[in-house]
Parts: structure tokens; sequence; C-alpha cells
């Protein structure tokens, strides 16, 4: 019932053209053909059909109005150039007709043996030759009549037209068929095929797969839970109550004939199960039941007569065994882990959280995916059936104490050496990033060392060094600006600066500082050194304006009073002197024997405990 639903669905939806209303097919279940004609199979014409089958002429080449050929294809002028619509033939044949200009009978055949009072379905495929291109777009549809007769060919049993069928952009089969019923006494009928159209260019047609089949009741079969199949396990099953479900839309009363099939092909009837019920109770694997049906128990077993239900599968599906087990893990980390078994392809895997009932934790994976340590069940489970192994497959996931460590950052000295290492449990190998095996490592460098460690359980960390070397500053400069001193190092650093070698400040900077001599220090905050140098400082103004405005009148160089042997001599810009001091204040008002000087710059020297310290300055008038 099932494949002719499906193809009276696909007959209403899928064909396009105007068909006559008494076309159909078998609304309900059909038997097996009880006849068919394909044409035959080969790579030559022919052979022509039986004389009284045409009024056509049969030729071996192309064939035109009023011809026809029997052909594997169809590439004549410039029709479709197909195949033949039977499935799975090689060089099967067609009917290929060229209408006449004449509309009229075209092919008739008789089709004996059949069953008197008995519904049949009529059906063929009917393929239009001509592309939609064919004859500039105009050419003329094909156009087909199908009509069953008695075999006195006097009372007209069913007919019905194709109407007009255009052609298509690239070849299109149609199948048309005819539900018809012979009368008492009648076991014969005469097919008759009418081109309905006109001739010229166009109506041009391919007649492929004709078959006769029994029609009945639709019929299907159902079990107690009015399913149509069954899905069961062997340590389950029991026994199943099957019905055949006639719909009485063409068989007034029923005889019965159960089946049983292994394969769903090959089939033999079930002895003495001829009720409306059969109480089925296969063996493991799949068992398909069907019924032929007919409305009179003498033509059960006559194949034109009766017709078949739909089919039921039995299926019985035996435990499958547990899965195989890829083995415990066992893991010193705190990442997720993948406990896996392994199954047959057409075998699914479910996990529980006990060896039998438990929770389902995890289904359809032959992986279940975890961070928890524990014990893991894994149960093997059909398909088709859903049948459970009769036990389950132990997986444990051990979780150790990994190795856990925190990286360091070091500072050391300048000039020192720094030992490496950690404390950790017995049985634990090392490597160092230097190639090192041993617990400890010393070094002198900064940079980033490491160590890998493993222990005995194979649980393995690494631990990483990061030394910093802190060096010792370096007095680069010592500098006097005006009265402040600024203290420059070579090296920059967590430094304390003193100008006395006891105070300190963190700026390098001294400000309002008289002149003298003193000692400066810079030491590394952490410890790591110190430096220190011995500085004079002069307060020797840059320039002074002798104006007696009471402000920078006179060249005075403060602090020299400090030291107890000085001596400090001014020149001009020739090289001459024009004052001395030796062991006293420095303050000159810018003359020169009595007479000022102008407006220039003027050199300076002064000698302290046998250092020479020489600069210029500005007169400013």
């Amino acid at each position: 019932m099932k494949l002719f639903l499906t193809f009276s669905l696909f007959f209403i939806l899928g064909y396009s053209n105007y068909c006559n209303a008494q076309l159909g097919f078998c609304s309900g279940n059909s038997g097996a053909p009880i006849f068919t004609e394909t044409f035959g199979a080969g790579s030559n014409f022919g052979p022509p059909l039986p004389a009284g089958t045409t009024t056509y002429q049969f030729v071996s080449e192309a064939p035109q109005d009023g011809q026809y050929t029997i052909a594997s294809n169809s590439g004549f002028f410039d029709w479709h150039n197909t195949g033949d619509r039977t499935p799975g033939d090689t060089n099967g044949k067609m009917l290929i007709v060229n209408a006449d200009f004449t509309a009229g009978e075209f092919f008739r055949i008789t089709v004996s043996g059949l069953c008197q009072g008995t519904s049949y379905e009529f059906s063929s495929w009917v393929l239009n030759l001509l592309p939609i291109s064919g004859c500039g777009g105009n050419g003329i549809p094909i156009n087909v009549g199908f009509q069953i007769w008695d075999s006195t060919d006097s009372v007209l049993l069913a007919s019905g037209n194709t109407g007009p069928v255009g052609g298509t952009v690239s070849p299109v089969w149609n199948q048309y068929a005819l539900v018809f019923q012979t009368e008492p006494g009648q076991t014969e009928v005469i097919l008759k095929m009418i081109n309905n159209g006109q001739g010229g260019c166009g109506n041009d047609l391919a007649i492929d797969d004709i078959v006769f089949k029994s029609c009945g009741d639709a019929i299907d079969i159902t079990d107690n839970n009015n399913s149509d199949v069954f899905l069961g396990c062997s340590n389950t099953a029991t026994n199943l109550e099957l019905t055949a479900n006639p719909d009485f839309a063409v068989f007034q009363t029923h005889a019965y004939q159960w089946q049983m099939s292994n394969d769903g092909n090959n089939w033999s009837d079930i002895s003495g199960e001829n009720n409306q019920s059969y109480t089925a109770n296969p063996a493991e694997g799949s068992t398909f039941y069907r019924v032929t049906v007919a409305e009179d128990a003498a033509n059960l077993q006559n194949e034109l007569c009766n017709v078949i239900s739909d089919v039921f599968e039995f299926t019985i599906e035996p435990p499958p065994d547990a899965p195989i087990s890829n083995g415990d893990i066992t893991d010193c980390g705190t990442d997720e882990v993948s406990l896996t078994v392994n199954v047959p392809n057409n075998i699914l895997v479910n996990w529980f959280d006990a060896p039998t009932g438990g929770n389902l934790i995890a289904s359809n994976t032959a992986a279940f995916i975890t961070n928890v340590p524990g014990t893991y069940y894994s149960e093997s489970v059909t398909q088709r059936a859903g049948c459970s192994s009769l036990s389950r497959t132990a997986v444990k996931f051990t979780r150790l104490e990994p190795l856990n460590f925190t990286d360091e950052t070091i500072y050391f000295c300048e000039g020192e050496q720094v030992t490496l290492g950690v404390e950790v449990e017995n049985n634990v190998s090392y490597i160092w990033s230097t190639g090192e095996t041993l617990p400890q490592i010393t070094v002198a460098a900064q940079g980033t060392y490491s160590v890998d460690f493993v222990n005995a359980n194979g649980c393995e960390a690494t631990k990483n060094f990061e030394l910093f070397q802190i060096n010792t500053p370096v007095i680069s400069e010592v500098i006097t600006n005006g009265f402040d001193i600024e203290i420059i190092t070579s090296e920059t650093g967590d430094f304390s600066y003193s100008i006395d070698g006891q105070n300190f400040q963190y700026g390098n900077i001294f400000y309002a500082i008289p002149g003298g001599r003193y000692t400066i220090t810079v030491r590394e905050n952490l410890g790591c050194g110190e430096d220190v140098v011995s500085h004079l400082h002069f307060v020797i103004p840059k320039f002074f304006t002798p104006n007696n405005d009471g402000f920078n009148d006179f060249f005075e160089i403060r602090g020299i009073q400090e030291f107890g042997n000085s001596e400090v001599n001014i020149f001009d810009r020739f090289g001459k002197l024009l004052k001395s001091y030796k062991n006293s204040p420095v303050i000159w008002d810018g003359s020169y024997l009595g007479s000022s000087l102008p407006t220039n710059d003027y050199w300076y020297q002064i000698i302290i405990d046998g250092e020479e310290f020489n600069g210029h300055f500005t007169l400013k008038r």
C-alpha cells in the first residue's frame, strides 16, 4: 500500500499536465505483476511487434509520421536522446512512436489469465520525445488515450486520456494508470492506446513498462500496540499478535494466507495460518510478515487474483557484548580526561555511575569526558531495538596529587652567585634548562631558568626562576650648579644619595649648599654596594653687574675661604692678569687700576691645595 500511495502522490503532485479524471492508480494494495511489457533489451532495432498489435509501420531507423521502432535510445531528429525507463536495464528497449497525421489507435494487446469479477490496475510510462524548444517552440503535444475492453472488444471497461503533454527541457517519464474490474466469466481483456493528437511537427512519444496487477483493499498489519513494526530484545521479547486490517474499499469478503520472509524479498506461506490474526514468535534477527488476500479462498494461491498487504517487520536483537575498555586512566593534572571503550560500529554506548541501575550520565558516546575521579560504567546498546548488554564495563579514573610550584623572581647583587633549587619528595628527577640534573644549581648571570620535575608516578611539573641583577652604583659626574650639587650615576637603580657620607636622601640634587669639599656617596638601597668621590664645591657666579644697584655688584667666589691654602687669578680674554687673591675672600668690583672695565667675558684660575680649576664669567654694564 505504501508503494502505491507514493505513486499516487507522485502522480497527483508531480504532473503538471491535465489528466482525464478516469485515470488513476489502485487506491489499495496490489498483487504481484501479472503482465509486464518492457520491450526487451539489446543494441539492435526491433523485433517488430506481433501482427495485430499496431497499424503503424516498423522501421529500423528514425521513424517518420505513422511509423514506430523499438530501440534502446531515442537519439533521432532533435528529440531527447535518452534510454528506456526500466530501472536496471542494460540496453533496455522502449516503443518509439512518431504519431500519424490521423488520430486513432496505434497499439493493442490482449491480456489473458485474469480472474473473473476482480479489480485490476493497468499502468504505463509515457515520454514526450520533443524538447520544449523543438519545432521552434511550437511542437504538437502528445495526447494518449488508454482503453480497457472486454475480450469481445464490445464492452469498454475503463478509459482515460493523458491530455496534452507538452515538451520539456529534459526527458520526463510520466506514469499513467487505469483501474478496472473484470466481469463475471471474463478472464481476458484488450488494452488499446489511442493517438488523440494531430500529425505534424511534434506528437512523438515513447512507451515503456506496461504492467497489469490485481487491485484490492488497502491492507496494513499492526500488532496489539497498533504499531506496524516491532523491535525487541531476546531477553525480554514475548509472543506478539499480528492483525491484517483491510479497508473494504474493493473486497467485500476476505480470505487470508500469512507469509513470512527472512530477507523481505523471498516469501513462503505459513502453513495453516489463514485467519485475520496471527501470533508471531520469531527467533533472533529480522523476520518479515505479510498476508495475501483474496475475496475467495480459492484465489489465495492465484497471483492473478490476490493482493499483498503491507509488510510487518519483527526484529529481535540479542543483547550486545559489554564494551571493551581502553584502560583505566591515572592523571596528575587538573584537566578533564576522556575515558574510552570500544564497541562494534552499529552499537551505541551509555555511561552510568553504578555497575547496575544508577544514573545515566552520558549517552551515545564511546568517550566519557570528566574531571571528577571515580569509577564509571559503560553499557552497550543496539541502535535499532535499544537492547542493552547484560553487564557493564568499569573504567576507573584516578587523580594523583600534582606537583605544584610557584614561579619565583629573584634579585641579586652584581658579582654575587645565586643557588636555585626546590625541596620536593624523594624519587624525583630534575632536568634544568642549563642541562644539569641535580636538585640545585648555582648561577651568576641574570635571565630565566627552569627545572622540570618527574616523580615516581610519572607526574610532571615545571618551575621557573626569573633572575635580575642589581648593579652597584657608579658615580659618573658631580656637577655644581650655582649653590646646588647634582650627582650623576652611570647606572639607574634604587639609590640613595649623600654629600657627607652620613645623611642620605632619595633625590640626586642637593640645594643651597655652601662651597667647600664634600664626600659624595651613592648607595644601593637593598645593600648592593656604594660609590664614594670627593667634590670641591665652589659657588662661582656666571656673570655680575657692577652698577651699584645692590644686586650682583661683585664677582664673588663663595666658599673659597673654607680652604686653608687658596689662590685666585682673574684675566681678560688676552690673558692679562687683572686681579689676584691668595688665602683671602674673592670679591672683585670689575675695575683695573681704578678704572672700570667694559662688558666682556673674563677668565679665572683657582688653585686650592695644588688642584687647579679654570672657567670664565661675564661682566655686564
